[in-house]
């Protein structure tokens, strides 16, 4: 009896220790290394995500031949690729619900026993995802690009541990200092003219040798570029426009890397970027006669009769010689774009993202992409860039398209590319059965294809097209129209820093480094300070008054964002357009005779503004809606019945 007691107790105790031994760790047990490999991407990751599925990019010299493992309470290894570069591994881990914040070691243990570690990090969510709201049709965007803004912190312009050393203002297509703490310093300007979102161009590291200003041919995705400031910056201008009350929307590439991207180095798969292999064969006398460029023909994604050379072309083909074009199709990839999206709308606490070059990269992987974020956060919002005067095509990329194919894009907004040609052709033209102001009333009636009409983003310039005031030759009354009617519409306006000033790029038009001027006011030396006014002329003062007044209204108008539309056709050289929710209606006139006119006002009784009184959003003049209204000048008149 005594001898089966003894047997019991060993085989109680072997069983006890068997499970000690293959129990992970909890948090308050698990001692760490802080040791740290030469990249281990995404870089932290959080616990309470729907998808509980991570892949760890592993970048160390032979860390290809090494063992990995954890312990840590729900967090396990599910799978271990390698990849053609044995100083790769992705790491597929499974991070259960239950799983607490915490730091833990990957451990690496190569077959001579040997052992380097990771130390990584699960961080606790700061809010939880239906609290993620993106912008929609309330809100109006400022958009601007970092470097020729503000340049707030001079101790940064030059990096010499970078490729592109230089500072020259006097050059268009050099870096000319602007920064993050330059926006952040004048955040309360842009919320004071009435904007409640901020887009800056890419702010990530540009390690280019030159052009690296725009941003747009990123070298490192989890690194913000020193020259713009540091994470801690960044995230400093989240917190700011949250304090004002307004969202932070980020411009993110997931078509393309610049070429000195680290990876670029050593790729790690033989498919990682498209055309891999006209790549490594021609490096050494890489240029853009040996690069295969996309043909840019971008209906191939919607040509039913489209040859499956041009589809390829288009997708696959590198935008320049200084961009590679990543392929989405591989797993790898394509989960490493979808994690660097949601690591940064966790770390920042992202308002929206915008996507570059939305119809280049493989439309499936898109699709996936977006779905993925939205799936996470229901009441996010992500615009793309489908620069096409074709509502057809715009109208295919939005989320509830009934698209012939089948395909469902998930994306909430697109860019309305087609209302910024109308709009400037409209005002442009002299008046005809076809054309003036007809064109902006039948681009308007497009919306009838459109899932969500509000949901699109519309904006007169941008940092790729000519400014506003040099559109319309000059003259601020039909800039000041065409805001003013683009800020009516039921959109989502985007305006780009300086149009509220009349900045232009005239002296040659569609130069993208003119287009992209630097502010006056935010830098050094600058004699014109257009945060303060000072040194603005008469024009540019009225201008920034009329944005200033029109937006300030459109922020607190229901009918504005969210009302119902009923526009008139154009008429004796004017075009009525209202707004109207509950009690309030918001009338917008163009007018574009020179001479005085009086127009009947019985045409419009279906509005149902008979014998109301309105007031004039910029005058502040109170009308009486009776039988006529006289319209003195060439203009906008902008009219509500709110008082």
């Amino acid at each position: 009896m005594k001898l089966i007691r003894n047997i019991l107790l060993l085989f109680i105790i072997a069983l006890f220790s068997c499970n000690t031994t293959e129990t992970p760790k909890n948090v308050s047990e698990v001692s760490i290394s802080n040791t740290f490999l030469e990249r281990v991407e995404p870089t932290n990751w959080w616990v309470g995500l729907k998808n509980t599925s991570l892949q760890l990019l592993v970048k160390e010299d032979k860390i290809g031949n090494s063992k990995p493992s954890i312990s840590y309470a729900g967090v396990s290894i599910e799978k271990v690729h390698k990849a053609r570069s044995e100083n790769y591994l992705f790491l597929d881990l499974k991070i259960d619900k239950s799983t607490k914040a915490g730091k833990f070691d990957i451990v690496f243990t190569f077959d001579d026993s040997t052992k380097k570690t990771h130390t990584y990090e699960l961080k606790s969510r700061e809010k939880s995802a239906e609290y993620y709201v993106g912008f929609n049709s309330s809100d109006a965007i400022y958009l601007i690009t970092p470097d020729r803004f503000s340049n707030a912190d001079e101790s940064n312009d030059i990096n010499k541990k970078l490729k592109e050393t230089s500072l020259d203002r006097a050059d268009d297509y050099k870096r000319h200092g602007g920064d993050l703490q330059g926006i952040i310093n004048h955040v309360d300007y842009i919320s004071d003219l009435g904007f409640t979102t901020v887009w800056p161009t890419p702010v990530l590291t540009n390690d280019m040798p030159k052009g690296s200003y725009h941003g747009y041919a990123i070298t490192d995705y989890y690194q913000v570029d020193p020259r713009f400031g540091t994470l801690d910056d960044y995230k400093k201008l989240a917190q700011k426009l949250k304090e004002k009350g307004m969202k932070l929307i980020m411009d993110q590439v997931a078509n393309h890397c610049g070429l000195e991207h680290w990876w670029m180095k050593d790729i790690p798969f033989k498919d990682w970027v498209n055309y891999q292999k006209n790549y490594e064969e021609n490096i050494e006398n890489w240029n853009w006669e040996t690069n295969i460029n996309s043909n840019h023909r971008r209906t191939t994604n919607q040509d039913s009769y489209a040859s499956e050379i041009d589809r390829k072309e288009n997708n696959e083909g590198w935008f320049v010689a200084g961009m590679p074009d990543l392929n989405q199709r591989n797993p790898f990839m394509a989960n490493y774009i979808i994690q660097n999206s949601i690591w940064w709308i966790e770390t920042l606490g992202l308002g929206g993202i915008r996507q570059d070059t939305y119809p280049y990269p493989d439309k499936e992987f898109m699709s996936n992409w977006a779905g993925s974020i939205m799936n996470e956060y229901p009441n996010f919002s992500i615009v793309g860039e489908e620069w096409s005067y074709n509502p057809l095509l715009v109208g295919y990329w939005q989320k509830g398209a009934k698209n012939k194919d089948g395909y469902e894009s998930n994306l909430r907004s697109t860019m309305d590319f087609p209302m910024q040609k109308n709009i400037i052709d409209g005002l442009n033209e002299e008046e005809s059965w076809d054309k003036g102001l007809v064109k902006i009333y039948e681009g308007l009636a497009n919306d009838f294809y459109y899932a969500t009409p509000k949901d699109i983003m519309v904006f007169l310039d941008n940092h790729d097209k000519s400014r506003l005031y040099t559109e319309v030759k000059e003259d601020v009354t039909k800039a000041k129209m065409a805001l003013g009617y683009m800020l009516m519409m039921p959109r989502i306006p985007q305006v780009y820093y300086g149009t509220e000033i009349l900045m232009d790029d005239t002296a040659n038009p569609g130069d993208h480094g003119l287009i992209r001027t630097d502010f006056p006011g935010g830098f050094k030396g600058d004699k014109i300070n257009a945060f303060t006014s000072e040194g603005l002329n008469a024009e540019q003062k009225e201008m920034q008054s009329f944005v200033s007044k029109v937006l300030n209204y459109r922020k607190k108008s229901e009918a504005i964002q969210d009302g119902k539309t009923i526009h008139f056709a154009p008429f004796m050289g004017t075009y009525f357009l209202f707004r109207t929710k509950g009690d309030e209606t918001v009338v917008h006139i163009i007018n574009k005779n020179e001479a005085p006119i009086t127009i009947d006002l019985k045409r419009f009784k279906e509005v149902g503004l008979a014998g109301k009184k309105l007031k004039n959003i910029i005058t502040g003049e109170d009308f009486l809606w009776n039988d006529e209204i006289q319209l003195s000048e060439k203009g906008s008149v902008i009219l509500t019945t709110k008082k």
